[in-house]
Formats: structure tokens, sequence, C-alpha cells
């Protein structure tokens, strides 16, 4: 896998480019060869504006603790051929694992969400299901919310 260089490593003849010009978090090359982030995690900026690590943590554990998670497992009907399955199928037996049935193949998505209304965010889910998650027409899906 190769990252995008940084025009600074490409057209040295220009000068320094500000970090501000790149989007954050995106993986770059410096240009002594190495792969890093152009900035600093979130969690290391807030330590670092927090003064202290603890303190800092517990406010990033704090945030997302009334927040709803929900998982939904997407499926293939089972009238839809499922050429993934049967690929990991024949794989499986090609390694030595005997006795192995009819094999499908799904999806698991893990969704982290703002609402605090368990129904509501069921709702929710179930819509983001409908229009981007799951085909309708050849999948089903299951949701477990936590």
């Amino acid at each position: 896998m190769t990252f995008p260089r940084r025009p600074e490593c490409l057209y040295r003849h220009l000068g320094p480019v500000p970090a501000r010009l790149f989007r954050s978090g995106r993986p770059v090359i410096s240009p002594a060869g190495d792969a890093k982030l152009s900035h600093p995690a979130p969690a290391v900026r807030l330590r670092r504006r927090a003064g202290d690590g603890a303190t800092a943590m517990s406010r990033l554990r704090d945030i997302g603790a009334d927040r709803v998670k929900a998982r939904v497992h997407i499926r293939l009907k089972p009238g839809v051929l499922d050429p993934q399955g049967k690929a990991i199928g024949n794989a499986l037996t090609g390694l030595g694992f005997p006795g192995i049935g009819e094999v499908r193949q799904g999806k698991l998505i893990e969704l982290e969400l703002a609402e605090t209304d368990p129904a509501r965010a069921r709702e929710q889910v179930e819509a983001m299901c409908r229009q981007l998650l799951a085909n309708p027409v050849i999948e089903t899906f299951a949701i477990e919310l936590a």
C-alpha cells in the first residue's frame, strides 16, 4: 500500500507547505520516507490541552456515555446465490476442514448513535438499512441495540 506524497517532498524548490493545507488524519510520507499522520490524534490533542492525561481521557469516555450502540447483521435472502460463501466453503474444504455444509457470507455493521431513546434509535437504523446499508431486493437485516 502506498501513501500519497506530501508536496514538500516532491517540490522542495518551492519551500515547506503548511500542514494545515492537508486533510487531517491522512497518512503521508515524510521526507525521510516513513509513513505518519499529518497531525496528532484527537485524544493526544485533548490530553495536551487539558494538561492532565487522566482527566482528558475520562472526558473522551463521557462523550459517548449516553449513546445507543447498534449492530446490523446483513445477510443474503435464502433464494439468492452466494458465490462468496461457496468460495469460502471450497477454501475451507481445501484446507482440510471436513464436513463443511452450505456457507453463507454476510456483513456486520456497528453504529454508535447520538440518540438516547432505543425506539427512535431502532427507527433511525431501520431507515439507514432501507436507504443505504442493505439492498432490500436480495438482502435481509437484523438489528441489535445495546
